[in-house]
């Protein structure tokens, strides 16, 4: 009987996996074999191993790793203060707050903010740096996406760090390790699938940006997301747009599977 009623309660579930899942993923597969006359064809993924789109692929994880990176270095020692401030999770709520704007909404708002005349520019004018060339480069680019992705990192970390065992480090320290060795050898291995989490959900999607790439960056950067628009929405070559899918896709399965958790073995 409660093998029946579980079962009953996996229709919902393999009915989405199949339909939203599998069977995109299916026709992002099927399209990728034709070229936009519609004939059958091998030339999409030959074409794809051309200098252009390898080059625009090592441009995507670049950039996705750029941003990856710096996104872990603001946010550990935030998700780290936080689990130490009184108010938590006010602060934490706070910090998520932003997630829930829309995106487009969000681009805009740095339109204004790296602007000639934007709030960045009066400052470095008020400090005697002058105004500068902000936006549609890839500084710009880059600051937004960070901005962007902060929160889905630190709300992994945060919760990594907030179930770590204070006893641990507690011990760490009566055997007389420093704060830095207590970090190195406790702290951070024990919060290590928290990083992988949030490096995880801020790297896939960084590979396969493109608004931000068009309304902050200028079309300066160029990803795989933007050479997808670009072949679904303007040359209608949705064969081509298709197979830089289908390579996105496996990018992304492997990097789910090198930072997914892996089981240990019972000793």
């Amino acid at each position: 009987m409660k093998n029946t009623s579980r079962n009953l309660y996996l229709i919902p579930y393999v009915l989405w996996i199949i339909f939203f899942v599998v069977t995109p993923i299916f026709l992002v597969l099927y399209y990728s074999f034709f070229d936009i006359e519609g004939h059958f064809t091998l030339d999409n993924y030959k074409n794809f191993f051309t200098p252009v789109y390898l080059k625009m692929t090592l441009s995507s994880f670049w950039y996705a790793f750029l941003i990856t990176l710096f996104t872990l270095i603001i946010a550990y020692p935030t998700a780290y203060l936080l689990t130490k401030t009184k108010h938590r999770q006010l602060w934490l709520l706070l910090i998520i707050l932003p997630s829930w704007i829309n995106l487009l909404l969000k681009a805009y708002a740095f339109l204004g903010i790296f602007g000639t005349y934007g709030a960045a520019n009066s400052i470095l004018e008020l400090i005697g740096i002058g105004s500068k060339q902000l936006l549609f480069t890839d500084f710009s680019f880059v600051f937004v996406s960070i901005y962007i992705f902060l929160p889905f990192m630190i709300l992994p970390i945060f919760n990594a760090l907030n179930e770590l065992n204070p006893s641990l480090v507690d011990a760490a320290h009566d055997l007389g390790g420093s704060s830095w060795t207590t970090f190195k050898r406790v702290i951070f291995p024990l919060t290590l699938d928290g990083v992988k989490s949030g490096c995880q959900v801020v790297f896939i999607p960084s590979l396969s940006l493109f608004m931000l790439t068009r309304l902050i960056a200028g079309n300066r950067v160029i990803t795989l997301g933007t050479a997808i628009e670009q072949h679904f929405l303007v040359t209608q070559d949705w064969g081509m747009g298709s197979t830089i899918a289908v390579f996105l896709i496996i990018a992304m399965v492997i990097i789910m599977i090198v930072t997914g958790k892996r089981r240990r073995g019972i000793i």
